[in-house]
């Protein structure tokens, strides 16, 4: 039976988290905010916990975990041969939707880092999570959903996919950013952008005084091989409706493509949804049984905070297929279209 717990941010039940608390110390698994989406932890120390996590997302085993510390300390705990420049750079960036993949430390299950060498280490910026963590230690945690689905975003997205695979749940409401944090790996020169998320790799390049480089893998393009991190391998938060999506290189010319897909699937009898920006939500109201907005184009960072949610929401639209607009690669613009790209079915440029 999985036990859930409402916990106000602004009035933490010390009470459900030392419960919680105890859950993870016994070898359990628990559901639990962040401020990018929700994870679903055990402890990281403990190789048969972990273990449990896998099973419960049904997510492959050669897929690793990132481990979430509350403080410094922790940090020596869980990583080796700490450069200093990364040390002065999550004086800056933590706690925050950042994670560096770094050198992993013995005391590590293997099973969180997939037998790598390697682990992603990261401080939330979430006054329960860090609560969490700093009676349990450091959390061994990926999203809490199903492997492949959307990411949870709200209490009731994880109750859909986790109630009965979970020792417990805790459900903060909404989480702030609605994107995993972004991935950088430090073992490398130069280092890498391995997955795009909430904080901006611009904001990352001046803390670490460096530029990232930016994959073809990170941006979603291409498949890697080998996941060093979550969110390399293998498909991921796409809902059962299929999404046709067309990528942005002007207004004029996404319409135009989105509208002339939108006319053709509806001359051949599918219901179809569109996934547009205030901006341009009202251009396909002739071809389309379902407009979806997903926010506008000047705050980049409420479509990010929608996406995952209105991807959840896609499968009750009743429709047979989505097109979506695609956004400009820039600041938090690169992990909505690394998101979508691995959402979609079929990319349109």
């Amino acid at each position: 039976m999985t036990k859930v717990f409402r916990i106000d941010i602004n009035n933490i039940d010390e009470d459900a988290i030392r419960e919680c608390c105890e859950i993870v110390l016994s070898g359990g698994i628990v559901v639990f905010p962040t401020e990018t989406v929700y994870g679903l932890g055990a402890s990281a120390f403990n190789g048969e916990a972990v273990k449990k996590v896998f099973i419960a997302k049904n997510r492959p085993m050669d897929n690793p975990l990132i481990v979430h510390i509350s403080n410094k300390k922790q940090l020596y705990e869980v990583a080796d041969e700490i450069p200093e420049k990364i040390l002065k750079a999550v004086e800056i960036l933590w706690p925050g939707p950042f994670t560096l993949l770094l050198k992993k430390g013995s005391r590590v299950a293997s099973e969180a880092t997939a037998n790598l060498p390697t682990v992603a280490v990261r401080i939330p910026a979430h006054p329960v999570a860090l609560k969490l963590i700093d009676c349990t230690g450091p959390i061994a945690a990926p999203s809490a959903n199903i492997s492949g689905r959307p990411s949870p975003t709200t209490g009731f997205h994880v109750m859909v996919d986790m109630f009965g695979r979970a020792n417990a749940i805790i459900d903060s409401g909404e989480t702030i950013y609605g994107v995993e944090s972004t991935i950088v790996d430090a073992t490398t020169k130069p280092m890498k952008l391995l997955r795009p998320g909430a904080m901006p790799i611009e904001k990352i390049s001046e803390a670490l005084g460096e530029e990232i480089i930016v994959t073809q893998e990170s941006r979603g393009l291409a498949e890697s091989e080998k996941a060093l991190a979550p969110g390399m391998k293998y498909k991921h938060y796409s809902p059962e409706t299929p999404i046709i999506l067309v990528e942005y290189s002007n207004q004029n010319k996404m319409v135009s493509t989105v509208t002339k897909i939108a006319e053709e699937l509806k001359k051949a009898g599918r219901r179809i949804a569109v996934i547009a920006s205030t901006e341009t939500a009202n251009m396909y109201t002739t071809y389309t049984d379902k407009i979806i907005v997903y926010g506008s184009r000047k705050n980049i960072f409420e479509i990010a905070k929608n996406l995952f949610k209105i991807l959840r929401e896609l499968d009750r639209e009743g429709v047979e297929i989505a097109i979506a607009e695609g956004v400009e690669e820039k600041g938090l613009g690169l992990a909505v279209m690394n998101r979508l790209r691995k959402a979609s079915t079929k990319i349109v440029k």
